[in-house]
């Protein structure tokens, strides 16, 4: 494949003689001088066989076809200008992306509202997000596939910050034969029936958690299968309360009158997937988290 013809400093002649509403303004905005602009814009055209401007009075008017290729070339000045930051920042030290891991416990609307917060103070650092259940945080940060995690245990050897509560809730549907018992329930109550477990995501130190003393369980992926098989009346579930709020209050789920254990609380941490060497974007990014999560 041939290399374009075209430089783009012709397609910056170009712009800046439409910009500044003629050529001897754009030789003065450019600090270059008129004939050496008129010679640039001649040459364009030669090479693009195409009329990109047309003289009225003392006016240079874009064409129809000129007029497409202006904003194209707009396009292409601008991302030229975004790659040469990007080296510069890459030079500085800046990652070109950020690793991160977080447990599916960790509430979405914070979640997102620290990236989009982000992405104007990224520098073009790009994130691969990956959601985990349990160990599967540890993991990442044991075997180095992690810039940052937040995570409900710090490894040893890592070092990490309290970031959140999560507050977990036993619930059924409110028509679980559970809550028609209109008693407190025990765990031998519980031991009865089926209990949605989420899977650990991790796949070498696998961990439960909460209470699973049922004899029958189920397991599934993610906590959005939990709350979709609590819906069906599959079975109980310990879940996240702020991801079955909006079923709380339409009374689709009601939390089990349980007398002990009802609710449970659960710590995430911010951790560092190399604390000896933090990325100037992994820094910035944790710093958004600290904030965002401050209020809790």
């Amino acid at each position: 494949m041939k290399g374009p013809k075209v430089t783009l400093e012709q397609w910056r002649a170009l712009q800046t003689v439409v910009d500044q509403d003629g050529f001897a303004q754009a030789a003065q905005h450019l600090h270059r001088s008129q004939s050496s602009i008129s010679y640039t814009i001649a040459k364009l055209q030669q090479q693009l066989g195409v009329q990109l401007l047309q003289i009225e009075g003392r006016k240079a008017k874009l064409t129809a076809a000129g007029d497409v290729l202006l904003r194209r070339s707009r396009a292409l000045l601008a991302d030229a200008a975004e790659l040469e930051a990007l080296a510069h920042n890459l030079e500085q030290g800046w990652e070109p992306e950020v690793r991160l891991v977080v447990d599916a416990a960790f509430p979405s609307g914070y979640l997102m509202q620290a990236l989009k917060e982000f992405v104007p103070l990224s520098r073009g650092s790009r994130v691969q997000l990956n959601e985990v259940v349990l160990s599967g945080a540890d993991e990442a940060l044991l075997e180095r596939r992690a810039d940052l995690v937040i995570g409900a245990q710090v490894p040893q050897g890592y070092l990490g910050d309290p970031l959140l509560e999560v507050e977990f809730i036993a619930v059924a549907h409110h028509q679980h034969r559970l809550h028609r018992l209109n008693r407190e329930l025990t765990h031998e109550d519980l031991r009865r029936e089926l209990q949605v477990v989420i899977r650990d995501s991790g796949l070498y130190i696998k961990r439960d958690t909460g209470w699973l003393g049922a004899e029958y369980r189920w397991s599934v992926t993610s906590i959005d299968k939990a709350v979709e098989a609590l819906l069906t009346e599959l079975g109980f579930a310990w879940v996240p309360v702020h991801e079955v709020q909006d079923y709380l209050e339409q009374g689709q789920l009601k939390p089990l009158p349980l007398r002990e254990g009802r609710h449970r609380f659960v710590t995430l941490y911010l951790i560092p997937g190399h604390p000896e060497r933090i990325g100037p974007a992994t820094s910035k990014l944790a710093d958004i988290f600290r904030r965002t999560c401050a209020h809790e």
